[in-house]
């Protein structure tokens, strides 16, 4: 918990009694790999905040899935168009590692808003990480190979190589599992 105050603290000053009212008002739950916490369909009425581990966010596409990103600790994650339209969401988040993350239900976010305003910082925060993670995503693919998508990742996330799966990567990078062997195999020769 102390991890999510001191990101919050990042944008807001917070009063010992906000900080107390931060702590008393989420929960943090556990997963395991490869468990699902929130799936297509669904309704969004959370926000998740990473305090440990990995999540990846992925789409149901035909008979396969496909990954669409990757979220670590100090990350919000939220279905945003199921959460702001109330229409059933198209993602799924599935924990890759052992992870814990915070709840933070709609209403509870709600109440403190009525009694500090300030804290809207919870919301704007979460929807501003969203819209920019998205938005590189689609640059990436825009402007970027599949082995620049790749070293642009090795530089910037080295730690993902090392918990997530390969074949999650290369659905990420929107290659097969053997293109991305064959991209780390000429990057290995350079």
């Amino acid at each position: 918990m102390q991890k999510f105050i001191n990101y919050i603290r990042k944008y807001v000053n917070l009063t010992e009694d906000e900080v107390y009212l931060l702590q008393h008002s989420f929960e943090v739950i556990e997963l395991h790999p490869n468990e699902t916490f929130f799936s297509q369909g669904q309704l969004a009425n959370e926000i998740y905040f990473v305090l440990q581990g990995w999540i990846r966010l992925f789409y149901n596409v035909e008979i396969e899935d496909k990954t669409a990103f990757f979220y670590k600790q100090g990350q919000f994650i939220c279905a945003g168009e199921s959460y702001n339209n109330a229409t059933p969401a198209l993602e799924n988040y599935q924990a890759i590692t052992n992870s814990h993350i915070l709840i933070l239900t709609r209403d509870k976010i709600e109440e403190l808003l009525t009694r500090h305003p300030k804290l809207e910082v919870i919301g704007r925060t979460a929807v501003e990480n969203e819209l920019i993670a998205s938005q590189k995503v689609i640059a990436s693919f825009v402007t970027q190979t599949a082995e620049e998508r790749y070293l642009h990742l090795l530089e910037n996330d080295r730690a993902l190589f090392q918990e997530v799966p390969q074949h999650y990567i290369a659905s990420y990078l929107g290659i097969s599992p053997e293109t991305l062997s064959r991209i780390k195999s000429r990057i290995l020769k350079k």
